[in-house]
């Protein structure tokens, strides 16, 4: 079952009311969803952009992903479990995050973190929430669109996964109980995918 992007796998022992009270739109408070926030031209421009970029692959603590990003603003460190200052949010994103903090409800300056990442054929995301230096987060999807997968934090026995359709050119938000009481990851992509992620520091 589809509703306003998003397809319902089960949910054990937790019924459509709970999940989608009146006025919400989506499966937990916080939660917003929209296709086609840019044009094909703009996807174009940025993922010329994007192509250039110096990407490495993420590091974990000793483990480094598959999935290879380039961070502003801010870059984690998972060893220290510290945030660490990164270069200025570059000039070509300044556009995509206008629109972006416009549809979101807050200033563009609110956006001080900014990662774009490469998901290759075959790369996903394991289950993790956001770290919690960061509050708001919203995500655009470039190029092909994939799978993100949501669940309850802590998990609870016996409750399975929602699944979001997220589409190439789309926007969704992250913030209040969808941020903070789920987690999220993401399947393997089937064909390559770019994705930028922005953030407001946690205050």
């Amino acid at each position: 079952m589809c509703i306003r992007g998003l397809r319902i796998r089960s949910i054990a022992r937790v019924n459509q009311g709970n999940l989608f009270p009146a006025g919400v739109p989506g499966f937990a408070p916080g939660y917003a969803y929209k296709s086609g926030f840019l044009s094909e031209a703009e996807e174009a421009q940025l993922i010329g952009e994007i192509e250039r970029l110096p990407f490495a692959r993420a590091r974990y603590r000793e483990f480094l992903a598959n999935r290879r990003t380039v961070s502003y603003g801010g870059s984690y460190d998972f060893s220290a479990q510290q945030l660490k200052t990164a270069k200025p949010i570059a000039s070509f994103l300044h556009p995509v995050r206008n629109r972006a903090a416009a549809w979101a409800g807050c200033a563009p300056e609110d956006f001080t973190h900014a990662l774009v990442t490469e998901y290759a054929p075959g790369v996903g995301l394991g289950w993790h929430r956001d770290v919690p230096d960061f509050e708001l987060v919203v995500g655009v999807s470039l190029l092909n669109g994939c799978r993100m997968r949501f669940r309850r934090y802590p998990p609870k026995p016996r409750e399975k996964s929602i699944a979001v359709e997220l589409e190439p050119r789309s926007i969704y938000r992250l913030q209040g109980a969808a941020r903070w009481e789920w987690q999220h990851s993401v399947p393997s992509v089937p064909a390559l995918r770019y994705s930028i992620t922005l953030r407001t520091l946690r205050r």
